[in-house]
């Protein structure tokens, strides 16, 4: 072959190659290319999408793709089912029972017969291996145009929109594409409003709306998903989770920038809780109860010791993404989508505990509990450093209790301690050289109240029994008592110690006390 028709050849070889190796190699940001590598065969629904943006001229647009894509890891549907102790199913349909009390008494039937039930994660069908290009291109067209077409949501900034507005989903509830009707549904909202500019005045008709025809229903607390909705729309009830993902449905369709807070844990109550905020231009954060109540109007029942926020983006601040020598973390605080907005609700401070206990080898990080439902609740988390912990923006006048995380079980590393306004830790240590005695006329805050000649009310059923217990390093018993017409008197009780009096066969939501001046102390 000539010398000439040589190089030619070597050239269209190089040339070939080079362009073989940039379209093998598109200039995606990293965390989109792992998703990519882990979708299997619904990697190439994702590059359409990819492709779709970054041929269009909004560069925007392309930048949202990338976002959802790069933070699809994780995000899916979930199915969960009622099993006993042998991984037996049991299917309970919330919509046949006339009431949750009627629904309680079945499902306490079928426990005397078949042992503890509870819901178990069945399914879960992943966003990466079945999200199509469509649903996604959709998708983000009408997230545009809402931003850009509703006269309340022009001021939010590219960062409020893509946080609070795109995203596709609310929680683990199926997939489906709620944008079109609801930006058809609320289309002449404009021309009702006194105000267009007014997120806040267009949230609320929003939610004024959704009031009139979706309500809370406690049934709803067994169904084994999250509702889409479909069904939501069929049912027109559900639980807290159906609420604020309703609101965020009806809201984010429409260019308004709502999200979820939630608090894990109530700090003087059982149970946790979900609610809806809007975020307005200027950052300001306002929450309000999808469905129920709206902005400005909106009152949390119980005392906060820490507050969340979903969020759809991974946050690498998160204990999941830290090195850490324990795998196992405590509960819902292995999640990677989540943030603390403690601050935007409640005066908060930091604290510093020193652990009493020793450190085993294999832990370095610790957990601040709050006492719910029973048990102490794991509610934040810090490194160890030279025996202590510095836990951020906890909430104040709060019962707390530091805690390791051992065989997937809480367990107690130090006094409980109550933490005051003034950020002074009280810490409560049970002292068996002062014995006092306790007169005690209820197990919770909630029921206990005053007689008009301040006295407090027993509330206390005559004829049942009573169990006191005191904390050190562990619940402690002192004894029992039957409940008559007089405060039941417990004697020669250790002093400054957290303290807890239960009910004979109680489903143990007793509230925590103090005893001070004579009177209980509730936490």
């Amino acid at each position: 072959m000539p010398v000439r028709q040589s190089v030619f050849f070597f050239l269209i070889i190089i040339l070939f190659t080079a362009t073989l190796s940039a379209s093998d190699n598109m200039p995606y940001p990293n965390d989109v290319m792992n998703v990519l590598d882990s979708a299997g065969t619904n990697r190439t629904e994702l590059e359409k999408v990819l492709e779709h943006y970054a041929s269009a001229t909004d560069t925007l647009m392309y930048q949202a793709a990338c976002y959802l894509i790069g933070n699809m890891e994780g995000h899916c549907y979930a199915t969960y089912a009622l099993r006993d102790s042998l991984e037996n199913e049991y299917e309970i349909d919330v919509t046949k029972y006339p009431d949750f009390e009627t629904l309680l008494a079945d499902l306490d039937s079928l426990e005397s017969r078949y042992g503890e039930l509870d819901f178990h994660r069945k399914d879960l069908l992943y966003d990466i291996d079945s999200i199509s290009a469509d649903f996604l291109i959709n998708y983000i067209d009408y997230a545009f145009m809402a931003w850009r077409e509703r006269a309340w949501a022009k001021k939010l900034s590219y960062e409020q929109f893509r946080e609070y507005i795109l995203p596709y989903r609310g929680s683990n509830e199926p997939l489906e594409d709620w944008r079109p009707y609801f930006w058809d549904k609320y289309d002449a909202l404009e021309s009702i409003m006194s105000d267009p500019s007014d997120p806040i005045e267009a949230a609320s008709l929003i939610n004024d709306d959704i009031k009139s025809w979706f309500k809370f229903d406690r049934r709803y607390y067994m169904h084994p998903t999250d509702q889409g909705l479909t069904e939501m729309l069929e049912n027109n009830m559900g639980r807290c989770e159906d609420m604020t993902n309703l609101t965020i449905y009806a809201m984010r369709a429409n260019g308004l920038a709502v999200t979820s807070d939630y608090t894990p844990f109530w700090a003087n109550a059982g149970n946790n809780h979900a609610w809806n905020a809007i975020v307005v231009p200027d950052g300001k954060v306002i929450p309000f109860m999808g469905a129920e109540s709206n902005p400005g109007e909106y009152n949390l029942r119980y005392k906060l010791a820490k507050v969340y926020r979903k969020m759809y983006s991974m946050q690498k601040e998160n204990l999941v993404f830290q090195d850490r020598k324990q795998e196992k973390m405590a509960g819902w605080l292995a999640g990677k989508s989540y943030i603390d907005v403690t601050a935007d609700y409640i005066d908060v401070g930091n604290v510093s505990v020193t652990l009493e206990a020793e450190i085993p080898d294999s832990i370095d990080i610790a957990y601040i509990c709050v006492y719910n439902d029973g048990d102490w609740r794991a509610i934040d988390w810090g490194r160890i450093q030279s025996g202590a912990v510095l836990f951020q923006d906890m909430g104040t006048d709060v019962a707390y209790l530091p805690a390791f995380y051992i065989n997937e079980e809480i367990e107690p590393c130090g006094s409980p301690f109550i933490l005051h306004d003034d950020m002074r830790m009280e810490k409560l240590t049970a002292d068996t050289t002062q014995m006092i005695s306790l007169s005690l006329t209820g197990t919770t805050q909630i029921k206990q109240d005053s007689s008009t000649d301040g006295v407090n009310k027993i509330n206390l059923t005559a004829g049942k029994e009573y169990e006191l217990f005191y904390w050190d390093s562990g619940w402690q018993s002192h004894g029992k008592k039957a409940a008559g017409d007089q405060p039941l008197q417990f004697d020669n009780v250790p002093g400054n110690a957290l303290y807890w009096l239960v009910a004979d066969d109680s489903d143990r939501e007793e509230r925590i006390f103090t005893y001070s001046n004579g009177r209980q102390v509730w936490w």
